[in-house]
């Protein structure tokens, strides 16, 4: 497998594990012994912050993305 296969498939792996990791606190916090509107409330409040750090973590990908390309092209040039 070459060094850019190996990569891709870390990041598949960790995104995994990132979706899991949602899915097993959202399915926590439904099963909670809480007042239905408290648990709403929560639930909203946590998937904003998982939204926010996804976009967070996406800009941060492009971004290092794009200095790699940048660079690749002035080494090549």
């Amino acid at each position: 497998m070459s060094g850019n296969d190996d990569k891709n498939g870390l990041m598949y792996l960790l995104a995994g594990f990132g979706l899991g990791a949602i899915i097993g606190a959202a399915a926590g916090l439904l099963f909670a012994p809480k007042a239905g509107d408290e648990i709403r409330h929560e639930l909203s409040d946590k998937l904003k912050d998982a939204k926010h750090k996804t976009e967070d973590w996406i800009a941060e990908q492009r971004a290092k993305r794009g200095t790699k390309a940048i660079e690749s092209d002035e080494a090549g040039a």
